[in-house]
């Protein structure tokens, strides 16, 4: 029975360090999530299949995890509440119901974030709220063509590695009913292209805060050629890392 006693201080001790050792170092973090939403009752922009791709790659290289969908049931708080931001890739027209609207202002409410892309602007016009958050409504755009984008905030991830002028080719929108607290980050040079119609200050990517939550927006992206800019893609990952919280 002595010897068991002098046994047993030793077997706890082996014991012990094994438990010790099997414990992780370090904490493993687990990538974010983003929802790319699709879904369009109007026009259909055939570069949605390119920024869908380019959404996926970016997350490959940034730590974030891509769902994709276009069906609008997939807007109820429950299924929203895991994703750190919702990105509107040129979504159109009507594109979610009463209750999917309630879900999704439920969804900005707990601090989650928002990413229009093109025409996320020439969505739900009769929602009031969708409005606010997203900045401004589509009015109209001429042909694709050639222009410069003038960056006004360098200090923001989507912008501060820009050039102050940035020619290139793209549909360029005119808007209507634009929030007034929008943080412009960049505008579009008239003198520069033909059809504008918002004049000197031409908004043509902003963010802000909005009923709790984030959101960013840029009139970028009607081309599949966009989605293949080093520019244009790095200016998408600022917006979608600011959607995010980063």
């Amino acid at each position: 029975m002595r010897q068991v006693y002098c046994f047993l201080p030793l077997l706890l001790s082996v014991i012990f360090s094994c438990s010790k050792k099997a414990e992780p170092t370090q904490s493993i973090t687990k990538p974010d999530l983003l929802l790319v939403f699709y879904k369009t009752s109007g026009f259909y922009h055939t570069s949605i299949p390119a920024g869908i791709r380019a959404i996926q790659q970016l997350g490959q290289s940034n730590n974030f995890r891509v769902d994709t969908t276009n069906n609008a049931a997939r807007f109820q708080l429950d299924s929203l509440r895991k994703y750190k931001a919702v990105v509107f890739l040129s979504t159109t027209q009507d594109v979610l119901n009463p209750a999917q609207q309630q879900a999704f202002e439920q969804y900005i409410r707990l601090g989650r974030g928002f990413v229009g892309v093109h025409a996320a602007t020439d969505t739900e016009y009769e929602w009031p709220w969708y409005n606010g958050l997203v900045g401004a409504y589509f009015n109209g755009h001429p042909k694709v063509q050639q222009a410069t984008v003038r960056v006004t905030d360098n200090k923001h991830p989507a912008t501060s590695f820009l050039p102050a002028q940035w020619v290139r080719t793209d549909e360029w929108y005119n808007f209507r009913n634009l929030a007034t607290d929008l943080r412009v980050l960049a505008t579009l040079d008239e003198t520069t292209y033909t059809g504008g119609t918002n004049g000197a200050n031409h908004p043509i990517a902003w963010c802000h805060s909005y009923d709790g939550g984030r959101a960013f927006y840029t009139a970028l992206g009607h081309t599949d050629e966009s989605y293949q800019e080093p520019l244009f893609l790095r200016h998408l990952l600022g917006g979608i890392t600011y959607a995010i919280g980063k």
